[in-house]
């Protein structure tokens, strides 16, 4: 189960952190094995993948459109995932969503085929951005 929080209403320019809880019956620490990501929807907008990390947390990957703005981390031992969000602009208002793949400690090529391994998701927090 993944559950985001952390979205609200910002001015343009501000930051925002966004996190994502990972729970488990079966285990204590259960996105330890796991790559993941973050995406968004804009209104009448596809889904987008804007950031992602891998399973050990040493590569990360990010749309040309948020890169040197965002940045993705994840503490296991919390069974944390967050985006922290700079120099928001009006376009980056939507609604962010965490996921997850398998868990198979797999390696990716980049953000086009780690969007495609996602298999776990949240339900979203809404973002909204004011000019």
């Amino acid at each position: 189960q993944l559950r985001e929080s952390g979205g609200r209403l910002v001015k343009a320019g501000e930051s925002l952190k966004l996190s994502c809880s990972g729970r488990s019956r079966q285990a204590a620490r259960p996105f330890v094995t796991h790559a993941m990501a973050w995406f968004r929807q804009a209104p009448g907008e596809e889904r987008e993948i804007v950031a992602a990390i891998n399973w050990s947390g040493d590569e990360t990957w990010y749309s040309k459109s948020v890169q040197t703005r965002f940045f993705i981390s994840r503490d296991d031992d919390k069974n944390m995932l967050s985006l922290q969000m700079n120099s928001l602009k009006p376009e980056d208002t939507a609604v962010y969503l965490c996921a997850a793949d398998e868990g198979l400690q797999r390696g990716y090529d980049g953000l086009d085929d780690i969007s495609r391994a996602m298999a776990y998701w949240g339900e979203g927090t809404r973002v909204t951005v004011s000019s």
